[in-house]
């Protein structure tokens, strides 16, 4: 695999406007983005299956591995030369103690703060 997979809330304004902002930062091309409406009944993505992908960001890594949540913000970090310190800070024993919580917690409330797009947005 060249390019690790970034599934992502389409219909999450903040999501969209986190997709747009690390695009704009990922120089080596290594992020692949995919609105997780677009991933839904095409078996394209078998290891999606069974996981609350619209609840938590999800990512397929360029070595096979899944990850959701707080450690797939941390992966995009150290995968964007220009974040690779705050990815590397993150990764700190214990960190994921706070950052895991913190994650979900801004989660739930994203949609109350940001709302939600009526039909997804792709670009």
């Amino acid at each position: 695999m060249k390019k690790h997979i970034v599934f992502y809330d389409a219909q999450c304004p903040f999501c969209f406007y986190v997709k747009k902002t690390f695009r704009t930062f990922d120089w080596l091309h290594q992020i692949k983005w995919v609105a997780v409406q677009e991933t839904e009944g095409t078996g394209k993505y078998p290891y999606l299956e069974g996981r609350n992908t619209l609840d938590e960001i999800h990512m397929l890594t360029k070595g096979g591995e899944v990850k959701q949540g707080f450690e797939t913000i941390r992966k995009l970090l150290l995968s964007l030369p220009l974040f690779t310190v705050i990815g590397i800070l993150l990764s700190f024993p214990g960190v994921d103690r706070i950052g895991s919580p913190l994650y979900r917690w801004f989660s739930d409330h994203r949609h109350q703060w940001f709302g939600r797009y009526d039909l997804p947005r792709y670009a």
